[in-house]
């Protein structure tokens, strides 16, 4: 068994340098909380035509400090498992390689979880409670992601969950705190981001892929081998693309939600970058496009949906 690091002095620990605390955020992947935020928002402004400019900005808060505070989460576990260490690729690195105590992250992840729940009282209290029982679940899936006894990341589950969590229902709360409802629109516009969210996951699994085997994951990736998860990752870009097409074609969306096309070149990059490497560091600029592919496709459904209403 690998011995446990122990944290590093640093400056930082005193609060020398506010990056440490930044990059712990991991902040390269609140985008995956913004993005179908906007999107839900654009959403319900399509369909009533109007926005609750305090029920949207409580709602992205929200979002974003629960994408935080499970980055933490896996900051965590993550080095009491001894799984992380300095020279692990793709973490903050807070624990490791800045000596910050990993309770004080621990106690920090779990105050940002505090701090969404008064945002979610006040959304409660605007709307209905249902959506209180929503977050419960939303906050408990962030925390098992790497807690608990049988962490979902371990498991060929965190895709699914990622995307099902951070794609589908962030877009379906967002679009319902504005219109008191869910629709059939909203539903399958969210498909997309379900897979894309779950696109950002396969590649992170994709880079580690080696690292996780050595330490008994069973992830998605292990199962399916590096080809063959390359493969299902272009397949998400390709499905995701192929369903906006269809729905424009059914005249479920405006034609304008095409748009999303400029996204491409990102996907087509993501997926190569992946082809022919094993090293995480290699793989790194392939993991970055395909959470910009994310990002800029919901972002430009969003555009698109804008400007259908003018």
């Amino acid at each position: 068994m690998q011995p446990q690091l122990q944290p590093s002095s640093s400056p930082a620990v005193n609060g020398a340098d506010w990056r440490v605390w930044w990059q712990l955020t991991r902040p390269h992947t609140l985008t995956a909380a913004f993005a179908p935020v906007l999107l839900g928002t654009a959403l319900a402004i399509e369909y009533s035509g109007g926005i609750h400019w305090g029920m949207f900005l409580a709602m992205l808060i929200a979002s974003l400090l629960i994408q935080a505070a499970t980055n933490m989460f896996n900051e965590y576990y993550d080095f009491k498992r001894g799984l992380d260490n300095e020279n692990s690729v793709g973490i903050g690195g807070a624990i490791v390689r800045h000596g910050i105590k990993p309770k004080t992250v621990l106690n920090l992840a779990f105050s940002l979880y505090g701090i969404s729940v008064l945002l979610g009282v006040y959304i409660c209290m605007s709307t209905s409670w249902w959506v209180a029982a929503v977050g419960v679940v939303s906050l408990a899936a962030g925390y098992l992601y790497t807690g608990g006894p049988l962490p979902i990341a371990y498991t060929p589950f965190g895709e699914l969950v990622a995307g099902f969590f951070m794609g589908v229902l962030i877009i379906l709360i967002s679009f319902y705190i504005q219109t008191g409802t869910v629709t059939s629109t909203s539903v399958l516009v969210s498909f997309p981001s379900f897979l894309l969210v779950g696109a950002i996951l396969l590649a992170n699994n994709i880079r580690d892929l080696d690292g996780d085997k050595e330490f008994g994951r069973k992830t998605l990736a292990i199962l399916l081998g590096r080809k063959g998860a390359i493969r299902l990752l272009a397949g998400m870009f390709i499905v995701s693309y192929s369903w906006v097409i269809g729905l424009i074609i059914a005249g479920v969306v405006s034609p304008w939600l095409a748009i999303v096309a400029l996204s491409i070149p990102k996907a087509v990059k993501a997926t190569k970058g992946f082809i022919g490497k094993s090293n995480p560091l290699q793989m790194m600029p392939a993991m970055a496009a395909t959470a910009k592919t994310n990002t800029i496709f919901g972002l430009l459904l969003s555009v698109g949906i804008f400007i259908s209403l003018i």
